[in-house]
């Protein structure tokens, strides 16, 4: 079995981004490519994605987490890929008021292998309108 580090930079590799190790976790972050304005003024910071793994056992498998902004009609879509791959859907919902276009945050989960959800997170990247970058 790979070294925690190791397996990280798979991880990241898969995901076409850049690793981080911090207390136990690997992170791979990405900022979304929308144009988003929040009462009228326009915003980078709030637009991104978020993977992360941790708590990996004996058998290679981790509890992985992530966390991702969508615009309403990317949902469908986005949601049904991960549906098709098992990965539980925790929650859905807004953080801002007033935005236009309508942003939404997708958190999910699964307790598997961090290289299969880095699979499945990757086909259900490729389905956004707009990618991850």
């Amino acid at each position: 079995m790979p070294s925690f580090g190791q397996l990280c930079q798979q991880y990241a590799q898969i995901l076409n981004g850049t690793p981080k190790v911090e207390h136990g976790v690997c992170s791979v972050e990405f900022q979304r490519n929308l144009h988003v304005t929040i009462q009228g003024r326009p915003s980078r910071g709030e637009l991104h994605a978020g993977l992360t793994f941790e708590s990996v056992d004996q058998e290679g498998k981790a509890l992985n987490l992530g966390e991702i902004v969508l615009l309403e009609e990317e949902v469908p879509l986005f949601t049904s890929i991960l549906v098709k791959n098992k990965i539980i859907i925790s929650a859905l919902h807004n953080h801002w008021m007033y935005t236009k276009p309508s942003i939404l945050y997708l958190h999910f989960q699964s307790v598997e292998s961090p290289l299969t959800f880095a699979h499945k997170m990757s086909e259900a990247f490729r389905a956004l309108k707009i990618n991850v970058s």
